[in-house]
């Protein structure tokens, strides 16, 4: 963790369709409100935990705000009861409802910020970016996920084995207070039979904010069809294609990915003016 940017952890509580939660979020560097803020989603079966110190190296770095938080299910987060089942709408209902409830109840409804997702965290900033155009300065998506292709599906029935059948559970048990939560909720999703035409391509054309979308060349989890699918749909879209990296372009690639990232908000900051009431 940096140790020269304030990073203060707390879960908000929020109320999502007559439900309460608890969220785990951890906002970096906050008293630098004339910054932009960056809202880092993570993966299917991420967390805060898992980001690890990236998002703060990176805020500071780039001399910018962020807020990182644990969806509902994930790391400290209100876990997910056994008996839920995500729905085949659970991206569209948390880019719709859960994200600006979240920032309602961090005061930070009126801010334009920049959306960083990864895979489902990445689908789920373009929809909040095509269902939300005022309160969403720019996205920048990374290995994303907007139709359902065949190598996505191997990949999680391999991770499915996995958590069958190695200490994978253990593992996410550093990441997730409960890691059956985490992992079970995505895993069925995605192999529910009934998932594979989960489709966004219709929303991408409703946003109106520039967009950098990044894939690595050897993403185990999706082709380059997915960034060509948005630049070919979404009105300001770029591409970032980057070498010799997998599913975790922040991990495999972390200075390209942040050059990347410092170049694309520098080329929107003035567009992200903060609303006079913050």
């Amino acid at each position: 963790m940096s140790n020269t940017l304030s990073v203060t952890d707390q879960h908000v509580p929020v109320r999502v369709a007559d439900r309460d939660y608890r969220i785990e979020c951890r906002l970096i560097a906050a008293e630098k409100t004339d910054r932009p803020l960056v809202i880092f989603l993570h993966e299917g079966l991420g967390s805060v935990a898992l980001w690890r110190d990236w998002p703060a190296q990176f805020c500071e770095q780039a001399d910018c705000r962020g807020l990182v938080y644990s969806r509902y299910g994930y790391g400290s987060s209100t876990p997910r009861p056994a008996s839920e089942k995500w729905p085949l709408s659970y991206m569209h209902d948390h880019a719709r409802d859960h994200l600006p409830a979240i920032l309602q109840a961090l005061g930070l409804q009126n801010e334009l910020p920049v959306l960083f997702g990864h895979s489902d965290g990445a689908s789920i900033a373009l929809l909040y970016a095509a269902m939300h155009p005022q309160h969403t300065g720019a996205v920048a998506v990374a290995a994303p996920h907007i139709f359902v292709e065949d190598i996505t599906i191997e990949s999680i029935a391999k991770a499915r084995e996995a958590y069958l059948n190695t200490d994978l559970p253990q593992k996410f048990a550093r990441y997730h207070a409960d890691p059956d939560s985490a992992f079970w909720g995505w895993n069925d999703i995605w192999l529910n039979p009934e998932f594979k035409n989960w489709n966004i391509e219709a929303y991408l054309s409703d946003i109106q904010c520039p967009v950098l979308a990044i894939q690595g060349t050897d993403d185990e989890y999706g082709t380059l069809a997915q960034i060509q699918g948005i630049q070919r749909i979404a009105p300001k879209a770029e591409l970032c294609i980057i070498d010799d990296c997998r599913h975790s372009v922040h991990k495999d690639q972390t200075d390209i990915l942040n050059r990347a990232l410092i170049k694309f908000i520098a080329s929107v900051q003035p567009s992200l003016a903060l609303n006079s009431n913050n």
